[in-house]
């Protein structure tokens, strides 16, 4: 039997200068190869911004994708989109071209953000979201905005997040974690893994956990992450400054497998997000037996419901303060989210998920 023959086209995608950037991406990429599919990736692989960046990288993948449509594109069978726009209107060119099956994967941003920039970008998702044979949207608020504000029928739309990678991030145990790391075991770590932007909710974090140290002296935060705006970054370092606080550490992004010690290290997990589309990071710190505590935005509400994780108010630091200081107090409420944050990881293990993308791949009746 032929293999399927995929091509994946993405705007983030893990390289060698920033080995997290996209790393999801790559996970199902890598997850779709073990299930025998035959997969080419174009993909940026810079995360740089700045406009001479942002043209270069840009202008170099729109060179690779366009050399390849017109010498392999005829041989694919699927071709896989990472974020409506910019990624869709590259897939369109092999659906027009070529008559290829047509998959685009909305990821938050694409739609919460980009699409609201200017008409001529909301236009285009619009087309691109139309014109794709298949729409896969990683979490249940994003599903209903595509349903219904971009009204793409029922029939062509999806729920299927990138999952969790459950053979990198798994229980390791808190103190075995924490003596890798050399971290005490007494001290109560508050832990932050994502860019740091301020739409993650980190003026709101470092606010609140100012009102935990008041009461928690060995809590410490820490804030691990790729710098996106050196402006901000020093905004935050004024903020640490101004509330006087000496236990905040501010780490570089690292890998996955790192990143996962240091959620198996972590007393909390917290994600203070303003947007977001699913919350895969908050479902790895759930997968590594790390309670959760996340802001009622976007897919997280959902992923944290039923006493998965504690929700809280976005842009509110005194309900982040209090969500963080019931985790603390640990106790029977802690082992309850132990156990409901282990059944979600388990529900949305990147194995199962992997077979539902396989699924959408192939035509009906095909």
């Amino acid at each position: 039997m032929k293999k399927k023959k995929l091509l994946v086209l993405s705007n983030m995608y893990p390289g060698t200068q920033a080995k997290t950037f996209g790393i999801f991406v790559k996970n199902q990429v890598e997850a779709l190869r073990k299930e025998g599919l035959d997969v080419d990736v174009l993909a940026v692989t810079n995360p740089k911004m700045g406009k001479a960046n942002v043209l270069k990288k840009y202008g170099m993948w729109l060179l690779h994708t366009f050399g390849n449509l017109l010498t392999k594109g005829k041989a694919y069978d699927v071709i896989h989109a990472h974020y409506v726009f910019p990624t869709g209107m590259l897939a369109l060119l092999y659906k027009k071209l070529w008559n290829k099956r047509m998959i685009v994967t909305a990821h938050g941003g694409d739609i919460d953000r980009m699409a609201k920039k200017s008409p001529k970008i909301r236009k285009w998702t619009e087309s691109i979201l139309r014109e794709a044979d298949h729409v896969i949207a990683v979490g249940h608020e994003l599903h209903r905005t595509i349903r219904e504000e971009f009204h793409v029928p029922d029939e062509k739309l999806s729920i299927i997040n990138m999952g969790v990678n459950r053979d990198v991030f798994k229980p390791i145990g808190r103190e075995a974690a924490r003596k890798q790391l050399q971290l005490p075991q007494d001290e109560k770590v508050i832990l932050f893994v994502g860019n740091l932007i301020r739409q993650k909710g980190l003026v709101e974090l470092i606010a609140a956990y100012a009102k935990v140290k008041r009461e928690e002296k060995n809590a410490s935060l820490y804030l691990i992450g790729a710098v996106k705006d050196a402006g901000f970054r020093q905004e935050l370092d004024r903020l640490i400054q101004e509330h006087d606080l000496k236990d905040v550490h501010i780490l570089d992004a690292m890998g996955q497998k790192e990143i996962a010690v240091w959620m198996g290290a972590a007393n909390v997990f917290v994600l203070p997000s303003h947007i977001e589309g699913f919350g895969l990071v908050a479902l790895e710190a759930m997968s590594c037996h790390t309670p959760v505590v996340g802001t009622k935005v976007g897919g997280l509400r959902y992923l944290l419901a039923d006493g998965a994780g504690v929700l809280v108010e976005p842009h509110d630091d005194e309900s982040l303060y209090q969500g963080i200081a019931d985790v603390l107090k640990d106790g029977p409420f802690v082992e309850q989210l132990l156990e409901e944050g282990e059944n979600r990881a388990r529900e949305n293990d990147q194995r199962y998920l992997i077979q539902k993308v396989l699924e959408v791949y192939s035509p009906p009746g095909g």
